[in-house]
């Protein structure tokens, strides 16, 4: 075939012709550049490959990062990892192996994705989100994504999810936004873990988490400046009351001092509240993953002290009488999983209370059949959606929207094994979640995302829209 048969079968002449119009038009500097990105923009995006390694999360245990990528550019997304995992939420894939990373590796998840789902995935166009995650859904075959791996499903979905973007041109949150049907993207309330205790630390705080929300923020980037501001107090308090040991930090970054009743760590928070001048502004959740100190029907508020542990025991009506109690000496707005997962009953009573939100993390494990359970016996008033016990990004849309229907809250969250990926931060503003919990205001693979959500307002400049005292919408 001649140069001149061939630039007539791709009728390259008149395109070429059309991208240098263009580019006059344009008066642009850079002719060239400016011309190839011009005949770039006319070819459709396809997937051309996949390609998955073995990474280290934030606590040095394995997690899946994944390139994907097209005939035009490459995407890369990793998956984040929790301590605990529940029989209702999509299968982690794991070696197994002893010998090697203790058995956390995930060789077989990587290998699933280099050997299986690259394969399927050639050729399909990334905006398609719904069909490339019905693709893999298909090929393993599984309810709970237990062939092929939920960190590897996952990783894959995400890194098209971005590839989408790029191809439509438009950012990520903004792409996530369409796929969900929001018109209005909105910027989320962080939930700033400010004190960690649970299976999060070495102290021998029960509770998990507790956590500020900077409600009375204008902006989302006064929020940031109002949840940095208090944390660096409260290192101060903690110092001054029991010396600079007592400052180091959980998993998620939030402070471990070695106290054990909820109203010690309580007071701390509240001192450095006020000694930031957000008395009126910044209220206070808590994360007390109840389940961890559950044994039987009775609550163990000493299980991190085994020299104590079972001298302090509460049953399900003590343990509600202190969220009452706890709900009128502090500003607390939110409870996550207060009771037992599998306490319906206690859910339901302290919900019916409404003596704040009712968060269900444990109790639902974003399974869309917990869901609804909890949504018709009104067990709980909000969702803890984490996208690795989903896995996929059409079917979290999917278990947020019926969140949404039943006017629920969500609440977009991190695990304790994070990354440095930030796709939770364009998820929680494309799906206007309202909230977003992504640790505390410290270390790089939390600040990732409040960093990328600092972005996306500067970016969406006047039309941004801060959730402040809408955080429940």
């Amino acid at each position: 075939m001649s140069v001149q048969e061939y630039l007539d079968k791709h009728t390259l002449s008149r395109k070429l012709e059309d991208a240098v119009n263009a580019a006059v038009r344009a008066k642009t500097t850079d002719p060239v550049l400016f011309i190839s990105n011009h005949m770039k923009k006319g070819v459709q995006s396809v997937i051309t490959k996949v390609k998955a390694r073995q990474i280290l999360d934030s606590r040095g245990i394995p997690t899946v990062e994944v390139d994907l990528y097209t005939n035009k550019a490459m995407f890369r997304s990793s998956v984040p990892s929790g301590n605990s995992t529940g029989m209702y939420e999509a299968v982690e894939l794991r070696d197994g192996d002893k010998g090697v990373y203790l058995g956390n590796g995930v060789a077989k998840a990587v290998k699933n994705i280099n050997d299986k789902i690259s394969e399927a995935l050639i050729g399909m166009d990334p905006t398609l989100q719904s069909q490339i995650d019905h693709a893999m859904i298909d090929l393993d075959k599984t309810e709970k994504k237990g062939e092929l791996g939920a960190n590897a499903i996952l990783a894959v979905s995400i890194a098209a999810c971005k590839a989408g973007a790029a191809e439509k041109e438009v950012p990520l949150y903004k792409h996530i936004a369409d796929l969900s049907g929001k018109a209005n993207p909105m910027l989320p309330v962080p939930a700033f873990t400010v004190i960690s205790g649970g299976r999060h630390a070495g102290n021998n705080l029960a509770i998990e988490e507790i956590m500020i929300l900077p409600i009375g923020a204008s902006r989302f980037e006064e929020a940031l400046r109002m949840g940095s501001e208090t944390y660096h107090h409260l290192k101060a308090v903690i110092t001054e009351k029991f010396g600079p040991h007592n400052c180091n930090v959980g998993e998620d970054g939030g402070f471990a001092p070695n106290v054990s009743s909820f109203r010690e760590a309580l007071d701390l928070v509240k001192e450095a509240i006020g000694r930031a001048g957000y008395d009126e502004k910044i209220k206070i959740a808590l994360d007390v993953a109840a389940t961890n100190f559950c044994i039987g029907k009775r609550y163990d508020l000493d299980f991190q002290s085994p020299q104590k542990s079972g001298q302090d025991f509460k049953s399900a009506e003590d343990m509600m009488e202190l969220y009452r109690q706890l709900c009128v000496e502090y500003p607390i707005v939110s409870i996550e999983d207060p009771f037992d997962k599998e306490d319906w009953e206690h859910f339901k009573d302290i919900s019916s209370l409404a003596i704040c939100q009712v968060v269900g993390d444990d109790l639902l494990m974003s399974n869309a059949k917990r869901i609804e359970r909890a949504i018709t016996e009104s067990a709980c008033n909000t969702l803890l959606l984490k996208v690795n016990q989903v896995g996929t990004v059409t079917e979290v849309i999917e278990v947020v929207k019926q969140a949404k229907e039943a006017h629920w809250g969500v609440v977009t969250s991190h695990r304790s094994g994070e990354t440095v990926d930030s796709f939770i931060a364009d998820l929680s503003v494309g799906l206007a979640a309202g909230q977003i919990k992504a640790g505390a205001p410290c270390r790089g693979e939390r600040l990732e995302k409040y960093n990328q959500l600092l972005r996306i307002e500067e970016e969406l400049g006047d039309q941004a829209v801060y959730a402040g005292e809408d955080w429940r919408q």
